[in-house]
């Protein structure tokens, strides 16, 4: 007979045994917060480091892991390419991940260097399976739209042809000039003509510039489109414009790169090695077709304006320029924001006193980042320097505007060159206004009496003075958004500060010079005293003859135009309110369509109640204009 505690001991014994076999089968559950779930959810190589979750689905089914696939890449490929066990959309998108994987591993640490073949080869595995994926599939891209793992895998080939491009593009000096073509890492590699153009006559930029890798101060929104692609900012080589052409190409253009696999059927697509690059303008295009699908482009509409800023060196530039100092600019240029496009309308920003185009820094970005606005306008920015006096300016302007026109669209019959919007600001605003009013005789009284000059020379200085006083409404504009704009001065500009100001402003040398042969012709005999010539602060002025006068000239009946004031002191009455610069009395308008005041500084076009004001005038010129195209 058995001992009874040994009996009990083993009963125990066998009952854990069973409970142990048991408790191989049983489930237990655990409970994440949403924010951890969501995470786990969306991870994936990319944004972790680590498979996404459906990759390693994929895996389990074949019986692998991501660390089987590290230590043996070929072999797991093929288990996972061959495997009976996944259906295509689950095959390919694992293999791509698989591959992009592996590329990042091994592209790790040569981002500043030239990258290895094998690298380049990895990306480009990944970037032709996502294009099976993505195309060579039973479902259509569209009846996949809501499903994670294809907006995972448009990722996924973004980012690959970002990589591969960054290569290519290490190559271009390496190949023979107009050179499309180049076997890279086992890969025949083609390259189409790029549909974008930028500043010079070089075919191939200077510099290619990841959208994805740039991070902006300064800038409140940056503005893209989701889509097929990868985006770029494409850098003009160095190239210094003729000094007889007023205008400027842009330097810092977007792009968006695609590569394409050969192929007409998914067993094709898997065994090609010939990739074809395309290179898209995302401004004129918003989709483009790939193996017979419509797809929408990726574009980046913030990156390559906030590089163009953020290396122009505007700020430093604009205060050589008001002092006269070596290495400002001495007359006014027309800077095209993207390539011409005589299909959109034309809008012309001028800025203020000491300004530059940065003070359109968020304006162009946020009227640019609307998509409507977007395919309907392009911006011209004018960067003048703003010692000169403004009569001198508005001349000057007025022959660069000119000659632009006439260079982009000679006959005039453009959609780019008719109902074009003016926006000004400050100092550019009076400016703008001058663009589309009609001086008359009444600017001749400005011109000093002198009862002793000859007929001979009083035709002269007629003659040399008409380029500034007289002139007549730009053609092309039928609408101008004043902001801030001192219409009728300010009594800022007699102040301590602005008269210490205006006494270290010195004109331009080519405006001493212009103007030498008329302060000559003035002289009241050999040793007369020659006539002062005021400079930019003098004519702003509330007293200054030039100002006052020019307030009331008539501006053009086909144009019409709005008015954004700010109002920076205490709550008050409205006609009685100043910007901290600009009284409102001089900057209202009688006859605007409209007017808005906005709690600002003078720097009212920087906030976001104007922007949107902006943006509203916009939409109802565009209607006015024929519609959105």
């Amino acid at each position: 007979m058995k001992h009874p505690s040994r009996v009990f001991f083993a009963r125990c014994a066998l009952l854990a045994a069973l409970l142990c076999l048991n408790g191989c089968a049983m489930v237990g559950v655990s409970h994440v917060n949403a924010h951890d779930s969501i995470s786990e959810q969306r991870g994936d190589v990319i944004s972790t480091g680590r498979l996404s979750d459906q990759s390693v689905q994929s895996l389990n089914v074949v019986a692998l892991t991501a660390r089987d696939c590290e230590r043996a890449f070929p072999a797991c490929v093929e288990t996972v390419l061959h495997s009976p066990g996944l259906d295509d959309e689950q095959r390919l998108s694992a293999l791509s991940e698989l591959w992009l994987g592996l590329a990042m591993r091994t592209d790790r640490g040569t981002r500043d260097t030239r990258m290895s073949d094998q690298a380049l080869d990895a990306y480009l595995q990944a970037g032709r399976y996502a294009y099976a994926y993505l195309f060579y599939t039973k479902r259509q891209p569209s009846e996949r739209s809501f499903e994670l793992r294809q907006v995972r895998v448009i990722g996924f080939y973004n980012f690959a042809v970002q990589r591969a491009m960054t290569r290519f593009f290490q190559e271009l000096p390496h190949l023979e000039r107009n050179t499309r073509h180049a076997e890279l890492a086992g890969w025949q590699v083609t390259g189409n003509e790029p549909a974008v153009r930028w500043a010079g006559a070089a075919s191939d930029p200077a510099e290619l510039i990841p959208a994805s890798t740039l991070r902006f101060n300064g800038v409140r929104n940056v503005y893209r489109r989701d889509g097929f692609g990868s985006e770029f900012v494409a850098v003009a080589p160095p190239d210094a414009p003729a000094s007889d052409v007023p205008w400027r190409d842009p330097d810092y253009v977007s792009m968006t790169g695609a590569i394409l696999f050969d192929g007409a059927s998914l067993s094709d697509v898997l065994a090609t090695r010939q990739a074809v690059v395309q290179v898209e303008d995302p401004y004129r295009n918003d989709s483009m077709t790939v193996a017979g699908h419509a797809v929408p482009l990726a574009g980046n509409f913030t990156a390559a304006y906030g590089v163009w800023l953020a290396r122009s060196g505007f700020a430093t530039q604009s205060i050589r320029s008001l002092l006269g100092r070596e290495g400002g600019i001495k007359t006014p240029r027309v800077l095209l924001m993207q390539p011409y496009d005589p299909d959109r309308l034309t809008i012309i920003m001028l800025h203020g006193l000491a300004s530059s185009p940065e003070a359109w820094i968020n304006v162009s970005n946020e009227v640019m980042g609307d998509e409507d606005l977007r395919s309907n306008y392009q911006v011209w920015e004018i960067y003048y320097p703003t010692n000169a006096p403004i009569a001198v300016n508005l001349a000057n302007i007025r022959k660069a505007l000119d000659a632009t026109f006439q260079h982009f669209d000679p006959g005039g019959q453009a959609r780019a060159s008719n109902n074009v919007v003016l926006i000004g600001h400050s100092m550019g605003g009076v400016i703008a206004r001058l663009l589309v009013s009609s001086s008359g005789d009444k600017l001749w009284s400005l011109m000093p009496a002198r009862a002793n000059l000859s007929k001979a020379k009083q035709d002269r200085l007629r003659e040399r003075l008409a380029t500034y006083l007289q002139f007549t409404p730009m053609p092309q504009v039928t609408r101008a958004v004043f902001l801030a704009s001192p219409q009728r001065g300010t009594p800022y500009a007699q102040n301590t500060i602005a008269r210490w100001m205006a006494n270290l402003i010195r004109l331009p040398a080519n405006v001493l010079k212009e103007v030498a042969s008329i302060t000559d012709l003035l002289k009241e005999g050999e040793g007369g005293t020659p006539v002062r010539i005021p400079n930019s602060v003098d004519n702003l002025s509330d007293t200054d003859p030039f100002i006052v006068a020019a307030a009331d000239l008539p501006m053009s009946p086909r144009v019409r135009y709005h008015t954004i004031v700010g109002v920076y002191t205490p709550p008050g009455p409205l006609a009685d309110s100043s910007d901290g610069v600009v009284p409102y009395k001089s900057a209202h308008l009688a006859g605007a369509e409209s007017e808005l005041a906005v709690p600002s500084w003078h720097s009212v076009q920087e906030t976001p109640a104007a922007i949107l004001e902006l943006r509203r005038i916009l939409r109802v010129h565009m209607a006015a204009s024929g519609g959105a195209r």
